[in-house]
């Protein structure tokens, strides 16, 4: 299993922490016994939420000697009590009787079920007429998100993405469902975080979020009423921000030049893992998995790919230094034979080595051909060059690109054409027509044409009167000039902590937070100095939620936010994470028929 480090500080991996403690108190802390060996069955959604957050040695720390999946055939263990841990669905379910359904030939002794949230009761009685006898144990304990990192969930629903957006999906069928799931998703959030905040939505222009967020706010008042644990009776010092995509559609397709959002779009990185090879093209093929548990990565991940690049190999070279066993040019091949020589700081080097890797192959693609794409892109986003001049012709900054025959691939081009299109809040259909003839992308126009679905301006009927979106100023800021855009989300967060979201654009669903004061600017002067997490304990969180997926640089956004405001948590989650390659694929299927309707499956999506 991936995650968590056994004796991890509380708080230092944050929503991971929360989760695996969560799972140790309502779980395994609930159905301890001495001296008691336990197997634990899972399904598909319980062994991602568990991977997420604990590995076998934590695992083993709580008596569990052995994992399984419910839906595969097991060999009978007649003498130990399971524990299963899943999601309440048919599938899940019809698991867990077929281990019970007949008394002479039970797989185990008894079982300890938990399911991930609500029940419906038509599964219960199901369960409870079939092999109640077996059963100790039967909760609901509310987790069923995926903590990404340590500020960043997921619901792992990508489907969400078509059902909330294509024109082809039928409200009252699939997108009912998938709002409804979703927002039963939200609440077990905010329940594990111990918050009932304050719900609020972006207005315009569509109303996806309006309705996700009544249906959060309803369900957060259910939970807070039916939950007698719970000492949370009103609302707490937060607030949820629930926003559409199309809020921001600028960060989703410009080229990032930060370490993980940078990595992600060039490499083909996938489930995190990064596969590359040792000594050069015809060395060993290795992979590393780019997680939380490894410091470099956190340490290093929102950093701008310049400094990525002075910083590694600056602590590859105290690491030599110290064993002097390296000499003239540092090189990944003279770090290959230290490694070999002196094994037992193996593990200090390699993963500096796998980032020294990442950041040489992000670069070979940038000087073959996104150095000179990244001006053009920035100029058509912020509408201004490096010298701060005010972009007057978009079409002739965008022209290069277009024209230029072997530099490009064709995904490159028509990010540059929607940097355009969104820089000019849309344009003509004649103009569009002309932009998708001339590059040959015809058979992939509706990556661009289809941005209308997401409420995003693409074909207007004059582009004399359409304004650019106004943007918070950060021209003051130190910035490198190929990454002087700044994502939306930023703002949005910025404001809210203090307080200068307009009301009329971001409604509240129904009250607000008792007292919401996210800067701290006034209860700072009052308090006594405490830790940095204990601060964070007391203080306010913002929670953000984006239908349809979140890019890198907006997660990234969440965490600078917070080291900003040391007194307001910003949290961010999304249905998933998105990358521009796989963003423009999802965009250009919208009106495209669904074979399969977009609904609550079996394995809980």
């Amino acid at each position: 299993m991936a995650p968590a480090a056994a004796g991890a500080a509380p708080g230092e991996r944050g929503l991971k922490s929360l989760v695996w403690q969560k799972l140790k108190s309502s779980v395994f802390d609930d159905c301890r016994k001495e001296d008691e060996w336990k197997i634990i069955i899972l399904d598909d959604f319980t062994t991602k939420l568990l991977s997420s957050c604990g590995k076998m040695t934590d695992l083993l720390a709580e008596g569990i000697t052995a994992v399984e999946n419910v839906y595969k055939n097991r060999e009978p263990v007649p003498h130990m009590k399971a524990i299963y841990l899943i999601t309440p669905t048919k599938k899940s379910v019809d698991g867990l009787i077929n281990d019970f359904g007949n008394k002479s030939s039970s797989k185990y002794k008894a079982a300890y079920v938990y399911f991930t949230d609500f029940c419906p009761d038509s599964l219960f009685n199901k369960m409870k007429s079939s092999c109640s006898k077996a059963i100790r144990r039967c909760r609901e304990i509310n987790i069923s998100f995926f903590p990404y990192e340590s500020q960043v969930f997921t619901l792992n629903v990508p489907d969400a993405f078509f059902c909330c957006y294509s024109p082809t999906v039928e409200k009252a069928n699939g997108k009912d469902a998938i709002m409804e799931a979703m927002a039963e998703q939200i609440v077990t959030l905010c329940a594990t975080l111990d918050e009932n905040p304050g719900v609020r939505y972006k207005s315009k222009p569509l109303d996806n979020s309006s309705k996700l967020a009544e249906l959060v706010e309803s369900k957060l008042e259910n939970y807070y009423k039916i939950d007698e644990r719970s000492q949370i009776k009103g609302k707490t010092h937060s607030q949820l921000l629930i926003i559409d995509r199309g809020f921001d559609p600028v960060s989703t397709v410009l080229h990032e030049l930060t370490f993980q959002a940078m990595a992600y779009d060039l490499l083909s990185i996938e489930n995190d893992t990064y596969k590359y090879k040792t000594d050069g093209p015809n060395g060993k093929d290795r992979e590393a998995v780019l997680e939380e548990e490894d410091e470099l990565w956190v340490k290093i991940r929102h950093k701008h790919i310049a400094d990525v690049l002075e910083e590694i190999p600056k602590l590859l070279k105290e690491v030599s230094s110290k064993r002097k066993a390296t000499e003239g040019k540092l090189s990944l091949s003279n770090l290959a034979q230290l490694m070999k020589k002196m094994p037992h700081f193996r593990k200090q080097i390699t993963k500096q080595v796998v980032h020294l890797n990442i950041a040489e192959d992000c670069m070979s693609k940038f000087k073959a051909s996104i150095e000179k794409l990244c001006k053009t892109e920035q100029d058509l986003a912020l509408g201004t060059d490096a010298e701060g001049q005010k972009v007057k012709d978009s079409m002739r900054v965008l022209l290069p690109v277009l024209l230029s025959k072997n530099s490009y691939d064709s995904y490159d081009k028509i990010r540059a054409i929607l940097l355009y299109i969104f820089s000019t809040n849309g344009t003509t259909q004649e103009n569009l027509d002309k932009l998708i003839q001339n590059v040959h992308i015809e058979s992939d126009s509706d990556m661009i044409k289809n941005w209308k679905y997401l409420g995003v301006p693409v074909v207007v009927s004059s582009t004399s009167q359409q304004r650019r979106q106004p943007k918070k100023d950060r021209s003051s800021e130190e910035t490198f000039q190929l990454s002087r855009w700044t994502p939306v989300i930023k703002d949005i967060m910025e404001d809210a902590i203090e307080n200068k979201l307009d009301p009329k654009e971001w409604p509240y669903c129904s009250q607000g937070p008792a007292v919401w004061n996210g800067s701290g600017a006034v209860s700072a002067r009052q308090k006594p100095k405490t830790s940095y997490l204990d601060e964070r304990k007391s203080g306010s969180k913002l929670i953000v939620f984006v239908i349809g997926g979140i890019t890198y640089s907006e997660t990234r956004s969440a965490y600078e936010v917070s080291q900003a405001y040391k007194s307001c948590e910003v949290i961010i989650g999304s249905t998933h994470i998105l990358t521009p390659k796989k963003l423009l694929d999802d965009v250009k299927m919208l009106n495209k028929p669904k074979d399969t309707v977009c609904i609550k499956d079996e394995e809980k999506l």
